[in-house]
């Protein structure tokens, strides 16, 4: 009973650990290592726990394929961990390079999105009119009031000849202004009131047909592609074309989808969300478009991270037996040389960090693998997936931040932590006679 409540206290405490391990920032961890060392150099007690993990680390050649079975499940861990986080995070960046603080779109209100909101000319005009609006040197509203449908495209590479939805977006001419990462990169742009698009690159990497100079059929009439743009961003895996032709070809009258404003400076967002909201004729609602995309992205980057999140778990459980049961043969095959220890004044702490940090060490070598090997692969690997609150694909790179790979480093030392408490306790907790006869 007393070593089942001894087990059980050792569970809690590294449960209470792991929390506290799960949100600490790098800085901590630093601070954390510069107080190990400092004990290790100054204290008696550091000086015998650097001894004895010096002899560990010394013998691991000699123990190198139960070594490299911590090495590789950790680096799997963490490999397989941060790719999938990757998704996530390159899906939100993605997202978030698409609007910024002054810039706004404007929406019908209570609309989650472009393609449920409607607009009346009568809507754009008072809009255009609200102040904090920035102008050109005309005097005219710099806003870009747009409609968005969706067409069924042919999906390059696919053996079955599947189609996907792509995202065709009907814009001003005031569209290049609003959002000026928005360049041309092949041809030209459209030419207003004539049946000419232009297709994003992340679009071109999905579908198939979409070259410079090809004929798309869309709302039942032909389409000569005439440029191709890039934007870093979502609006790279859309179609652009000229907003009153895209409303003729799909019968949509007058009205918009949706209207995107430059500001005069960010700060205008208050007075202009104010006034829109507060005009009775009106129902709308203004927001950043910085503040738009990023919760249209919200909810996919919460499943993303979820998913690497459970799948990475479900691999470290894995990761943790292994290494469990590689240090407990390590202490094992150690026994009488720690009961040595003990037995002329060694402390059992130091002998509890010294096995810790050997596989500590194991694990961060893994995990610095695991994190290399995910961002050789999968840094700016393409990829595509619904965009939520679209009709259409959304094209994103894979991106490995250094967050990332910190996130990567924790669950790594994390596992590393987990797999050598217990045999670590039983090395410095086990009767010196004991571990002689076991020997």
């Amino acid at each position: 009973m007393k070593q089942f409540f001894k087990n059980l206290g050792l569970v809690l405490l590294a449960l209470v650990l792991l929390g506290a391990w799960v949100m600490l920032p790098w800085q901590g961890a630093l601070v954390l290592a510069v107080l190990l060392a400092v004990w290790m150099g100054l204290f008696r007690s550091g000086a015998q726990a650097r001894s004895v993990t010096s002899v560990g680390i010394s013998t691991l050649p000699q123990r190198l394929g139960s070594s490299a079975v911590i090495v590789v499940g950790i680096a799997g861990v963490v490999g397989v961990l941060v790719s999938l986080l990757a998704m996530a995070e390159g899906y939100a960046r993605t997202q978030r390079n698409s609007g910024s603080l002054d810039t706004a779109i404007v929406m019908r209100g209570a609309s989650a999105n472009e393609v449920s909101s409607s607009l009346s000319r009568e809507d754009i005009v008072q809009i255009e009119q609200a102040p904090g609006v920035a102008r050109n040197a005309k005097g005219e509203a710099i806003l870009s009031a747009e409609t968005v449908v969706a067409a069924n495209l042919p999906v390059k590479d696919s053996p079955t000849g599947d189609t996907g939805s792509a995202q065709v977006r009907g814009v001003s001419e005031a569209a290049f202004a609003v959002r000026p990462n928005v360049k041309v990169v092949e041809g030209r742009t459209f030419q207003p009131g004539l049946r000419e698009i232009i297709v994003g690159k992340g679009a071109v990497r999905q579908f198939d047909g979409l070259q410079l100079g090809a004929t798309l059929k869309l709302g039942n009439q032909p389409w000569t592609i005439v440029g191709i743009f890039a934007s870093g961003d979502a609006m790279e895996s859309e179609l652009w074309a000229d907003a009153n032709v895209v409303n003729d070809a799909y019968k949509r009258g007058g009205g918009r989808n949706s209207a995107t404003v430059k500001l005069e400076k960010p700060e205008s967002i208050q007075a202009f969300s104010a006034a829109l909201e507060g005009n009775p004729q009106l129902k709308v609602k203004a927001t950043t478009t910085l503040e738009f995309f990023s919760k249209q992205g919200e909810q996919m980057t919460k499943v993303l991270r979820i998913i690497g999140i459970t799948v990475g778990a479900i691999m470290a459980v894995g990761a943790v037996f292994g290494a469990l049961n590689t240090m407990f043969a390590a202490v094992a095959t150690r026994a009488r040389e720690i009961a040595t220890l003990r037995a002329i004044g060694f402390r059992g702490l130091p002998v509890v960090v010294a096995v810790m940090l050997e596989t500590t060490l194991l694990a961060l070598i893994g995990g610095l693998i695991g994190g290399a090997v995910a961002w050789l692969l999968f840094n700016g690997f393409e990829a595509s997936t619904m965009s939520a609150g679209s009709v259409g694909k959304l094209s994103f790179n894979l991106a490995v931040s250094p967050q990332l790979l910190w996130e990567g480093i924790k669950w790594a030392l994390a596992i590393g932590f987990v797999g050598g408490l217990f045999p670590a306790v039983r090395a410095a907790s086990l009767p010196v006679t004991t571990a002689l006869r076991e020997a």
